[in-house]
């Protein structure tokens, strides 16, 4: 897997200094209430936005970068990026039960 930077500079001191403020938001609830999960969920989310900014690398812009790159197929079949091929939004005129 090839990694390479997907985000501006700009983009990322954003994303350092918005998940640094975050994450020392998060710690200090974490303080006074240690057994709030979403506190901790939080943190974690913080701190995967530094990390985002560090390396200049985001997956989610990748993903959408990656999925604008496929070929439309020409024959009329819509793409499905979900992993359910072969379900359509069909309606069905008779009923089988």
């Amino acid at each position: 897997m090839n990694i390479k930077p997907n985000i501006g500079i700009i983009n990322a001191l954003i994303r350092i200094t918005a998940g640094l403020t975050i994450l020392t938001w998060c710690t200090a609830k974490l303080v006074k209430r240690p057994w709030r999960d979403s506190y901790l969920f939080v943190a974690i989310c913080a701190a995967m936005k530094v990390a985002e900014g560090i390396v200049r690398y985001c997956p989610m812009t990748a993903f959408f970068e990656k999925c604008q790159q496929m070929p439309q197929q020409s024959s009329g079949e819509q793409d499905s990026l979900d992993g359910m091929e072969g379900l359509t939004d069909d309606v069905f005129t008779d009923n089988p039960s």
